[in-house]
């Protein structure tokens, strides 16, 4: 029995409620910020650079000025210099110096923006800002990850005895894998209406925002304000995936110009503008080395992690370092690690967290390394994982790098996923299709998912009429929060959710909260809803008269773990090198469910972008730091019929990390399948002596790989 089992009313558990969500957006009834129109509203255009770095020797922006419907022209003088928010200081020592909101001398990536054009129409700022002249000197830029550049910050992890374990190898396997960065691309591209009311001095800013309290917070602090005087609302947001976690210059930018001109301004991005101008995903170096004694056992991991950073650091910039560091070496018992990460800036475009952030990249490394010592060492991929996966009974338990993993039964994953796939009936079947001259691969990944720490808030108001409203910090980009919200508050009080209704995204009626990313949403933003539900309750049944007004912010003693195992099949034609996903299995844990649609929905997403990552998607940089890949012509996202046959179970151990008993789903699809992708790619590959292959698994790369060798028919 979970904590919240524990409290919940017999006969009132709603799992089956349909999203109530849905009938609003399927049938054009959303409300995005893009939506958002106000009389008078003036127009905002940016003018962007050119070069990936620059000096500015000068602005000329009087033929802008001079343009019909124009009503102004901003640049960092009309700023004062003003500066982007610092860093999450999760790491200590992080050397990053202050970002100008727009810049004073100098520019650092491509798509920067310098001036601000702000029109009574759309069409009138475009213009003009093709009128403004921006006169610079080029100068050298630094790539991602280039020899020499600072580092930002690092982070080291060691544990154990490093010379008494390679004393007990007789195997050693290493890889080295360079994953290239990725966009975030959400259906609704970034945008802001801010809009001043000369009454009362105070700012209202519609953004699409993950963090809803820290976007008012960074508003009010970047302009001066008190914090009572600037509201943020994040209205319906066409998907984030961490790229909406943070406040852009653009958001400040405009925010500022409305106070500036006392207006109301609004400013939408071009899908061009995110690809060069939005903060990216991914684009890691790593190299992991693992030694195995000859029992196959675990002795020692030594991994070196190399993150970019691009031109400026968002809130969230080196989460995903941090991450990838101390989720290593994921579910696995390992005698001794040494792992070493590090960050740099280049003069690129942003990286923030993307769905994942750094999960996908230990198991990427983790599983890399797994697979190539099981060849090594002439032992089955199962086997070997078998052998040294955590034990239930160890739980929770201490990691090497000084985390603890709550709950879990890793071993029942990957025997659940086996099992479902039918393992060893597939390992017949691919040796009889290698005996016939097919290429075919089997790829398995475990990993780990992390599920956010600290605090979330909710308020539960019990009303007259006997309805419920929640309120929670905890905004939503599609997760479904106002469905499984309804569910938790409803199973609490003992009423059908079909009574409750929930508010979240806006700073003036919802409490403050840090926000739905991290995979937090349902295990600690849930919570609070538990927690402020069941006072609502105490107080009702003490006999205290309607209305009720519960507030409760909760905060999670420890962080949930929840894990999975992936298995795909991947078929690549001999001729063309195109690959098929065949099938994926997957069994995934992610604790107490509230609503199975919602977590199933959560689960295919991340699939479907952790397939975009394996197989598709790429940005690419040329040697002078321009954008090749600056269109929907060049970067290629997965679609409908790029899905392979999926088949999910779900083992939901509870946790006793938060109230609900649940654990994070969100991101698990970006964690276990690109992983399994690669391992399948490379186990087709095998018989070729696996050569190193990188994503996307492109028909062109694994074309070229086959070249170097013949295929043989063994298994």
């Amino acid at each position: 029995m979970t904590p919240f089992d524990a409290h919940t009313q017999a006969g009132t558990r709603p799992d089956g409620l349909a999203r109530v969500e849905d009938h609003r957006l399927l049938t054009g009834r959303g409300h995005y910020v893009h939506d958002v129109s106000r009389p008078g509203m003036l127009h905002a255009v940016f003018v962007r650079s050119v070069h990936p770095s620059a000096k500015l020797l000068g602005i000329d922006t009087s033929a802008a000025e001079a343009s019909d419907g124009v009503i102004a022209v901003l640049g960092a003088a009309q700023l004062a210099g003003r500066t982007m928010p610092p860093p999450n200081p999760l790491l200590p020592g992080l050397n990053a110096p202050a970002s100008w909101l727009l810049p004073m001398d100098r520019v650092d990536a491509v798509g920067q923006p310098i001036v601000l054009v702000l029109a009574t129409s759309l069409e009138a700022a475009q213009q003009a800002a093709e009128r403004v002249f921006v006169d610079y000197e080029a100068l050298p830029a630094q790539a991602d990850l280039a020899d020499g550049a600072p580092r930002v910050t690092t982070v080291r992890h060691e544990a154990g005895d490093r010379v008494a374990a390679e004393a007990l190898a007789v195997h050693r396997v290493a890889v080295r894998q360079q994953q290239p960065r990725v966009v975030a691309m959400s259906l609704e591209p970034r945008a802001a209406v801010a809009a001043w009311s000369e009454a009362d001095g105070s700012l209202t800013v519609w953004l699409p925002s993950q963090s809803p309290a820290r976007a008012r917070d960074d508003l009010a602090h970047t302009l001066g304000l008190p914090k009572d005087k600037v509201r943020v609302i994040a209205p319906d947001v066409g998907g984030s995936f961490g790229a909406k976690a943070s406040v852009c210059p653009e958001d400040l930018v405009i925010a500022f110009a409305a106070r500036h001109l006392k207006a109301t301004v609004k400013w939408v991005s071009s899908r061009s503008d995110e690809f060069t101008s939005a903060a990216q995903g991914r684009g890691a170096q790593l190299q992991g080395a693992l030694w195995l004694d000859a029992a196959g056992r675990f002795v020692h991991l030594a991994a070196q992690l190399r993150f970019p950073l691009g031109a400026w650091l968002p809130f969230s910039a080196v989460a995903p370092m941090r991450n990838a560091a101390r989720i290593l070496p994921g579910p696995y018992r390992v005698g001794s690690v040494a792992i070493e990460a590090g960050a740099a800036q280049s003069n690129t475009a942003a990286v923030n967290i993307y769905r994942g952030a750094g999960r996908p990249e230990a198991a990427l490394l983790m599983e890399r390394l797994v697979e190539k010592a099981a060849r090594a060492a002439g032992i089955d991929p199962v086997e070997l994982r078998l052998r040294n996966l955590l034990a239930a009974q160890a739980m929770p338990y201490a990691t090497p790098t000084g985390e603890s993993f709550d709950a879990g039964d890793y071993r029942a994953a990957l025997e659940r996923a086996c099992a479902r796939f039918g393992y060893a009936a597939e390992r017949r079947a691919q040796a009889m299709r290698r005996a016939a001259g097919e290429v075919v691969g089997v790829g398995i990944a475990m990993y780990v998912e992390p599920c956010g720490q600290g605090w979330e808030s909710a308020r539960v108001t019990l009303q007259a009429d006997g309805r419920v409203r929640v309120a929670s910090g905890s905004a939503a980009q599609g997760q479904g929060h106002q469905t499984s919200y309804a569910v938790i508050a409803a199973e609490v009080l003992g009423i059908d959710a079909a009574l409750v209704s929930v508010d979240h995204g806006d700073t003036a009626t919802c409490p403050d909260g840090i926000g739905a990313l991290a995979s937090r949403s349902m295990a600690i933003g849930g919570s609070a809803v538990v927690e402020a539900a069941r006072q609502a309750l105490a107080r009702r049944e003490a006999g205290e008269a309607l209305p009720i007004v519960a507030n409760a912010r909760y905060t999670a003693p420890t962080e949930a773990w929840s894990y999975g195992c992936v298995i795909a099949r991947m078929a690549i034609d001999v001729d063309t090198g195109r690959p098929t996903i065949e099938r994926i299995v997957w069994v995934d844990d992610a604790g107490r469910i509230i609503s199975p649609q919602l977590a199933e929905g959560q689960l295919l997403g991340g699939l479907a972008q952790g397939l975009g990552q394996a197989m598709l998607e790429r940005i690419v940089y040329d040697a002078d730091g321009q954008l090749v890949t600056g269109s929907l012509m060049d970067y290629a996202v997965p679609r409908a019929d790029d899905m392979p046959p999926i088949e999910i179970e779900s083992l939901a151990v509870p946790t006793d990390a938060n109230l609900l008993g649940a654990k994070g789903v969100g991101e698990a699809g970006c964690i276990g399948v690109p992983a399994a992708l690669l391992n399948a790619a490379a186990d087709a590959l095998s018989p070729l002596g696996e050569p190193e292959l990188e994503f996307p698994l492109t028909a062109e790369r694994l074309w070229r790989a086959m070249q170097h060798n013949s295929v043989t028919s063994e298994p």
